[in-house]
């Protein structure tokens, strides 16, 4: 088991004057104490992790915070300014304690150049207003470093000229939902073996491994920042977060095959992962950012790991060989953890139940963690979660509300069974996948041939709806809401109680979409 202790390692990779400016390459700033990457995480309704990274250790990290922009009468301070082996940054975390729920706050990073923010705190459990969240999954960079209009040699699905990414398409909506959800595959730094050797990263060799993933990495966590350093962004743990070479790499022009074993120290066994963020764990008796829940009005949100950890004596896809990842608790610790935690959720203060996990159980595209579905599923179903929303496949499939390979014959009126939806097409270097025809039974649409993303809309206590996005521009091409009959203070918004479903063709991309 991984101690926690280990999370501050030596400083000793990075030797970075304060106060004077930094290129690593890549990345130009003008201190090396100026913040960069930005991420927020919610520390329940009142109090705010903000996550920042810097070319230089930090003495004391501080935010200044207030209700006004241009009072920020309150501070606070942490310790936690470190980093790992082979990192490129130090990692800083300050907890914001004491504010109130539902509130906005702008906020100010101490340090060179640094600007004022904004986020607004956790809705508490019971709060019946209606919200929007933003899911992605597998997502990485975009640009020279990722997918772009070019490609490897043998890659495949680069964007469009003038085509816009995920990360654009959200940044776009930023105020029509409160918080980014991200379960897994997560900047795909470790696609840099690939990259080199199909001739995408100029300049480059193998011999620069550890440089160039965390360019990668960095690069990822800049572009995201115009969205995380607003949104409040909780993570789940996926396959590429486990080492530098998640899968292996093989040269196709020598047949040469890379495995895990070429990964240094600092880019195995999910160390990134475990540094860069800082998930409510504490607060709901999880373990790290590895499985943790929290409540969000009227939901109540679990991320489970999918990569590790499964309990049962079964062993999780990235544990063992080649892979070397985890475990991080002890035997069914996190099996036990969740049961313990579906069933303490008091469903009259928050009625909805989202898991967010990596892998899929039911899928059209294969990939499916039928480990995963031996441990999980029958919690889901005992304890009536009404959604897990994954990726793992870069695809999206909506499937029916289903249990144990049986289709709930309500559908999405009122099933007992849990709605399972796929959606990892947020786009990175590799791009998508295939779809497998024909599509299982139990698909209700699926598509491989846009990149994408989610909304999940919280109308009331009874009605739910997922809305998959176009990221090329940002409109609805699949939606659907679920219907749960349960009773609930307020009036409802679709009076006649009933669920529905509607499907658009993708624009410009008339094949390649399944409607069943």
């Amino acid at each position: 088991m991984l101690s926690f202790s280990l999370l501050a390692l030596a400083a000793t990779a990075l030797a970075v004057p304060a106060g004077t400016g930094y290129n690593d390459g890549y990345e130009t700033v003008a201190s090396a104490t100026q913040p960069v990457q930005m991420r927020l995480s919610y520390q329940g309704p009142s109090a705010m992790m903000v996550s920042w990274n810097t070319f230089s250790q930090i003495q004391r990290p501080t935010v200044q915070f207030g209700l006004e922009p241009f009072v920020l009468y309150q501070s606070a301070s942490s310790a936690d300014s470190y980093t790992y082996p082979t990192s490129l940054t130090y990692i800083n975390h300050v907890n914001l304690t004491g504010l109130l729920p539902d509130t906005t706050y702008y906020y100010k990073i101490q340090g060179d150049n640094s600007q004022t923010y904004s986020f607004r705190t956790a809705r508490t459990a019971g709060d019946m207003d209606p919200y929007t969240v933003a899911v992605i999954v597998d997502m990485g960079t975009f640009g020279p470093l990722g997918l772009s209009t070019t490609t490897g040699v043998g890659a495949m699905n680069p964007l469009k000229p003038g085509e816009q990414t995920t990360i654009q398409s959200i940044s776009e909506q930023l105020n029509d939902f409160d918080f980014l959800v991200h379960p897994g595959d997560i900047g795909y730094a470790d696609a840099w073996l690939k990259e080199e050797i199909q001739q995408y990263l100029p300049n480059t060799t193998r011999v620069m491994n550890p440089t160039v993933y965390e360019h990668i990495n960095n690069a990822f966590y800049d572009e995201l920042a115009n969205i995380t350093a607003y949104k409040p962004y909780m993570v789940s743990p996926g396959n590429h977060e486990a080492n530098c070479d998640n899968g292996g790499t093989t040269d196709k022009s020598t047949g040469v095959k890379y495995t895990e074993a070429i990964c240094p120290v600092g880019q195995t066994n999910f160390t990134g992962y475990i540094n860069r963020f800082r998930m409510p764990s504490a607060r709901s008796g999880g373990l790290g950012n590895f499985w943790y829940s929290y409540d969000q009005g009227m939901v109540h949100f679990v991320s489970i790991d999918t990569e590790t950890d499964l309990g049962h004596g079964l062993v999780g896809p990235d544990e063992g060989s080649p892979e070397f990842g985890g475990p991080f608790g002890l035997m069914n610790q996190q099996l036990n953890w969740l049961q313990t935690d579906l069933a303490s959720v008091d469903r009259t203060k928050t009625p909805w139940v989202v898991v967010l996990g990596h892998r899929p159980f039911y899928n059209s595209a294969g990939g499916i963690c039928t480990n995963c579905a031996t441990v999980f599923e029958p919690l889901f179903y005992k304890y009536s979660v009404d959604l897990y929303f994954c990726g793992h496949s870069h695809i999206y499939n909506r499937n029916a509300p289903i249990y144990n390979n049986v289709t709930d014959p309500n559908e999405l009126n009122n099933p007992k069974a849990t709605w399972y939806i796929v959606n990892g097409a947020a786009g990175h270097y590799d791009g998508l996948d295939t779809l497998n025809y024909p599509l299982m039974p139990y698909t209700r649409y699926a598509q491989d041939q846009a990149y994408s993303w989610s909304k999940l809309t919280f109308h009331n206590c009874t009605h739910m709806t997922q809305q998959a996005m176009y990221s090329a521009n940002g409109t609805v091409y699949d939606e659907a809401t679920l219907f749960k009959n349960r009773t609930c203070g307020g009036s409802s918004i679709f009076p006649t109680a009933l669920p529905y479903s509607i499907s658009f063709p993708l624009p410009s991309l008339p094949t390649g979409v399944q409607r069943i």
